[in-house]
């Protein structure tokens, strides 16, 4: 009976391993993932290649915008992004359709222009 039980217990031993290991693996990408930055301080970093914007505003008001990016479709993404950098920080993806967003980015186009 002894061994029954010993010769039972033997198979289950590599599944087990198996298991676990395929959930240590799981568990050391999804942290890799999420500690993959995106977008960092004023430059743009992708170390995906993927569109940033997953959500858009329609508008936003431009007194609390202090600088926007404008990415153009390439073979990371197949839409323009148009990414405004808030005065606290905050980076928020725009709508580049909106007629509000259209406004923004000629106001800020041309405040650069007269400086």
């Amino acid at each position: 009976m002894a061994r029954t039980a010993t010769a039972s217990a033997a198979p289950r031993a590599p599944g087990f391993l198996r298991a676990a290991l395929l959930l240590l693996l799981l568990v050391a990408a999804c942290r890799q993932a999420a500690a993959a930055p995106m977008v960092l301080a004023e430059e743009t970093v992708v170390t995906e290649l993927r569109c940033q914007c997953l959500e858009t505003m329609k508008g936003i008001h431009p007194r609390i915008i202090q600088s926007v990016k404008v990415t153009s479709p390439g073979p990371h993404c197949d839409r323009t992004e148009v990414i405004a950098t808030l005065k606290n920080g905050q980076k928020v993806c725009l709508d580049p359709a909106s007629p509000l967003v259209k406004k923004i980015l000629d106001k800020m186009l041309n405040k650069g222009n007269t400086n």
